[in-house]
């Protein structure tokens, strides 16, 4: 069975998407903790980040990284928060988000319902810095 993050990948749910390669997508979270806050998902069903490939593992990784460094440009961040639970989503997925004090870290304090334009800009934001970061062939236009 699907999960909802496959759901998300195939188009079955709408994504607010700032990263698609063959293996990996990443797409604003529908709660986030800070404006700007991602979630890096491999395309293959893997429950969690112990039960997936060194290769795999490295390429989620790979990406949260550079969404990181775009975040802080993006979002004058003074740090990237970085998070893996999965009890939500039972498909392995990292959470990357702009923080600026400790208390950006309270997994508690998210927002259960983002201003829609907010996140309509974060994902401009994002894309438009990815690109210009050189990686334009990863980020959608839709």
């Amino acid at each position: 069975m699907s999960t909802l993050f496959t759901k998300i990948i195939e188009g079955d749910i709408p994504g607010r998407f700032v990263w698609k390669d063959q293996d990996i997508v990443a797409f604003l979270t529908i709660a986030p903790i800070t404006q700007g806050h991602v979630l890096v998902v491999p395309r293959e069903e893997v429950d969690s980040w112990t039960d997936a490939s060194p290769e795999l593992l490295h390429k989620v990784m790979d990406v949260a990284q550079k969404i990181g460094k775009v975040q802080e440009q993006v979002f004058g961040a003074k740090r990237v928060g970085v998070l893996m639970e999965g009890f939500e989503v039972r498909h392995l997925h990292v959470h990357v988000w702009p923080a600026y004090s400790l208390e950006d870290f309270e997994v508690h304090h998210v927002d259960h319902n983002p201003d829609a334009a907010v996140m309509d800009q974060s994902q401009g934001r994002l894309r438009e810095a990815l690109r210009a970061a050189g990686y334009q062939e990863f980020v959608p236009e839709d």
